[in-house]
């Protein structure tokens, strides 16, 4: 697998056949993952922000952290998407987004098992153990390996033509 931009090429087509990416668009997507990773850490741990902790992760705690895991997401899934051509995707790329929303789920659904009563603790003692956390970080696995599978590796076929590896 080669990365998008091919070093050898001259600076002349490299102008005229490098495609164009929405730079303002992709601002907005970086700054959304900012955003959420903020929201992320917040729900994980208050105490950064000066705000009190209690001795375990609570139920707002957990929802403030699925939050920002969303928007964080959310917003990579966009950001890599934003670098294919519009209605070009790749099938593995497709595939890519239908991971990242199933590992969501998984983080939602591990995370929360308690409050849908799939947990050990009943709905007012709703905290994040250890097996609801290593179930959201499998979770998050999941979504990485559905980002690692929407990257564009190569460029389209069209825009190799004409040009060799040296």
């Amino acid at each position: 697998m080669e990365p998008l931009e091919q070093a050898n090429l001259n600076q002349t087509t490299a102008n005229h056949e490098t495609p164009r990416f929405p730079i303002s668009r992709l601002r907005f997507y970086l700054t959304l993952i900012m955003i959420g990773f903020l929201f992320f850490i917040l729900g994980i741990d208050p105490g950064l922000f000066g705000l009190d902790r209690g001795a375990s992760i609570g139920f707002v705690q957990i929802i403030v952290l699925l939050v920002g895991l969303a928007i964080m997401t959310w917003a990579a899934n966009l950001t890599l998407l934003s670098f294919w051509p519009k209605g070009q995707k790749s099938l593995l790329a497709d595939f890519g987004t239908r991971t990242i929303a199933t590992g969501y789920v998984i983080c939602v659904f591990t995370a929360l098992a308690d409050a849908f009563g799939l947990g050990t603790n009943p709905m007012p003692d709703v905290f994040l153990g250890l097996l609801q956390s290593r179930g959201v970080m499998i979770g998050m696995s999941v979504i990485l390996i559905g980002l690692l599978m929407v990257v564009r590796w190569k460029l389209p076929e069209s825009k190799k033509k004409g040009h060799t590896n040296r």
